[in-house]
């Protein structure tokens, strides 16, 4: 397969161009159609993957290739099959994505593995002949949130989660990880179902809302629970837009202050929010990492080197938590990439 690779490389066409992302070269304008050509897909557009466009870029200069960023417009799986159809028609070479919806992509990330090297970032496919993964584990950062619910509820409380789309990979495992450390268990079992209460003698996991990736939604849904659930105490946000999107709805109805919002990813909103005192904390990832390691596993994989790949696949980015105790230090160094 490395061999094809190589030769399928030599036949490659011009860049393709970017759409909501951009081309991050290491030659500049002048360029030859000899460059190596990477491609680094994410599943929609959002503050966290203009991080991850930065260490994309840092990375093409460093390993002098090309990196073409495309974020869709859409946070769908036909948007984003329309992308990656794109770029190989554009003669790119090689693939890091972040699937939407892996259960039902598999068939085509197939596909795609079979004509370029191809990689999943962020959000795993476990079950297709992707090469390997590029995250951290989102169980256990799922788990470092709940226990953030535990400190902003120690006695206990009502609990509502809010995420984009549970159809990837990092949701759900994301999701779980909260649930079973506010339900007391020790490892991952079954997901638990939506659309019904999940209760202990302690907690209560209302329900999970999903937004589809809109950020409008997102705040009307957090308006609306506000409303519906008088006996709420604390809204997880669970996608980098999901906290801010509560604060808003907070904001919006006088409640900030009242309700306990505890955060994932690093918007600006969120970390301010912790400054402030209205976020309990929020477990943080390291998109900068994912873009600038994806171009450099795939720029060596176009060069033969299958050592790049670890035996288990995976190459862990571990979460981090992030409170009142260290959110400056934390948004300094994010503010300097």
């Amino acid at each position: 397969m490395a061999l094809l690779w190589i030769f399928l490389i030599t036949l490659a066409g011009c860049d393709s161009s970017a759409t909501n992302g951009g081309n991050a070269s290491g030659g500049g304008a002048g360029a030859s159609d000899a460059r190596l050509k990477t491609a680094f897909v994410t599943n929609q557009i959002a503050s966290f993957w203009n991080i991850a466009k930065v260490g994309c870029e840092d990375a093409a200069k460093e390993f002098d290739v090309d990196c073409d960023v495309r974020m869709p417009a859409e946070a769908t799986a036909v948007e984003q099959k329309r992308i990656v159809e794109d770029l190989l028609a554009g003669g790119i070479q090689a693939i890091a994505i972040s699937p939407i919806d892996a259960d039902n992509q598999g068939a085509l990330i197939d596909q795609w593995a079979a004509r370029v090297p191809l990689i999943t970032q962020d959000s795993d496919a476990p079950d297709t002949n992707r090469l390997m993964y590029i995250g951290m584990d989102n169980y256990t950062a799922g788990r470092q949130c709940g226990e953030l619910v535990k400190q902003a509820l120690p006695e206990g409380g009502n609990v509502m989660l809010f995420i984009g789309r549970l159809e990837q990979d990092n949701a759900k495992r994301r999701r779980q990880g909260v649930i079973d450390v506010l339900m007391g268990r020790d490892a991952m079992g079954e997901y638990d179902p939506t659309g019904e209460p999940i209760s202990n003698e302690k907690y209560t996991v209302i329900d999970t809302l999903t937004d589809q990736g809109n950020e409008a939604k997102a705040k009307q849904k957090a308006e609306d629970a506000i409303t519906t659930y008088p006996e709420m105490n604390a809204m997880v946000g669970l996608f980098a837009y999901n906290p801010p999107a509560c604060l808003a709805a907070l904001k919006s109805q006088g409640k900030i202050g009242q309700i306990k919002v505890i955060g994932f990813d690093e918007a600006d909103d969120t970390l301010q929010g912790i400054k402030d005192g209205h976020v309990q904390g929020t477990v943080v990832q390291n998109p900068y990492e994912y873009g600038y390691r994806s171009v450099e596993i795939l720029t060596n994989l176009l060069k033969g080197n299958q050592d790049i790949i670890p035996e288990n696949k995976f190459i862990d980015i571990p979460a981090r938590t992030i409170t009142k105790d260290n959110v400056d230090e934390f948004w300094d160094d994010l503010k300097s990439k």
